[in-house]
């Protein structure tokens, strides 16, 4: 019969061997295989505007009428007599009703300033400005000649544009996309690398661009020669498209 003694030694001896076939399990079990890291794709973004020449054909042209008077009533009523007058002179040149809006009205004393003396009041200025869309680029000198004659005294801007614009800027875009394609071939090219795929497009704000027109007084009195003479020019109608893409 075995003795308490070897009895423990035995059951030492079962615990070590136990523990000795666990370890290595437990180590296999916790150690796990690496995973796979996908590969950062190399993209490439872009921006381009096209940009697409274009004929106006019509022009807005903003008008003022200025006048004084000794008081404020004074200064307005004088001016409401003009500027009903250059409506009058517009509805018979053939502008209508929705293509003339009042742009501002502005009512302000006038002062003389003397050295050591307070500001004195010397009457009003009243202000009322027009702004006049001409739907037909060869009346816009006759336009400004009728409102002239009507009252008006004077021409703060004029300005031109397209009736309908939506086909000039999709051929600004399509300028613009096809110059990011080739554009984006090039960069790819020259990096020993292809064009994979197209992963985003979006389009920036769109401009029109014509050079400044300054502010300028005009006599009350139009040449019986010929009509002003207005030179339309050109507009520049630009749209800007980025775009990433996707190298290979």
């Amino acid at each position: 019969m075995p003795t308490p003694r070897a009895i423990l030694k035995t059951s030492l001896a079962a615990v070590l061997a136990a523990g000795l076939l666990a370890a290595p399990l437990a180590q296999a079990q916790s150690v796990a295989p690496a995973a796979a890291v996908a590969p950062i794709p190399t993209t490439l973004s872009l921006s381009v505007t096209g940009q697409v020449s274009a004929t106006p054909d019509m022009a807005t042209v903003s008008f003022a009428v200025v006048t004084q008077g000794k008081t404020a009533s004074d200064a307005m009523k004088a001016n409401n007599v003009r500027m009903n007058a250059v409506l009058a002179a517009l509805k018979s040149a053939g502008i209508a009703a929705k293509d003339i809006q009042t742009s501002s009205l502005n009512l302000n004393p006038q002062y003389v300033y003397n050295d050591g003396q307070p500001p004195q009041l010397t009457g009003y200025e009243a202000r009322d400005q027009i702004t006049v869309r001409v739907n037909d680029l060869t009346q816009t000198g006759p336009v400004i000649d009728t409102v002239i004659k009507a009252g008006i005294n004077q021409v703060d801007q004029i300005s031109f544009g397209l009736k309908n614009d939506d086909t000039v800027r999709d051929q600004a875009r399509q300028q613009a996309v096809t110059t990011l394609q080739k554009r984006a071939a090039l960069y790819a090219s020259a990096s020993g690398l292809k064009v994979k795929r197209l992963l985003s497009l979006s389009e920036g704000p769109e401009q029109t661009y014509q050079p400044p027109m300054p502010m300028y007084r005009m006599a009350a009195k139009a040449s019986a020669d010929a009509s002003t003479p207005v030179a339309a020019g050109e507009l520049q109608e630009s749209v800007t498209v980025s775009a990433t893409f996707e190298l290979q």
